[in-house]
């Protein structure tokens, strides 16, 4: 397996999306491993979380990609966190992905 491609895309325990630009932003961000519910690198493949608090490592779980999940989610989030606007709807993933936005920009 290669390392997760960025922007990674995480979702805390309430399903609030973070997009952040990389790994090392992901993992200077995220604080507490338990708030971590899931996550996916910018091909849609999953991630899993270790680590102890303020020390947390993301890893791929599979090359395969979960794509489905990832729109799923993001359509959750814009449906839970931002009322009025439309997730991306690009059918290309990549473009998707680009549409998403990254904290901190």
């Amino acid at each position: 397996m290669t390392d997760p491609i960025g922007p990674v895309i995480l979702f805390d325990a309430d399903h609030h999306m973070y997009v952040l630009r990389d790994r090392g932003s992901a993992e200077e961000w995220w604080e507490m491993p338990d708030d971590y519910v899931c996550g996916f690198d910018a091909l849609a493949r999953p991630l899993r979380m270790a680590g102890e608090p303020h020390q947390v490592t993301l890893e791929l779980t599979g090359d395969e990609p979960a794509e489905a999940d990832l729109r799923r989610l993001v359509a959750g989030h814009y449906r839970r966190f931002l009322r009025g606007q439309a997730p991306p709807r690009a059918s290309d993933l990549s473009v998707f992905v680009a549409e998403l936005p990254v904290e901190g920009s």
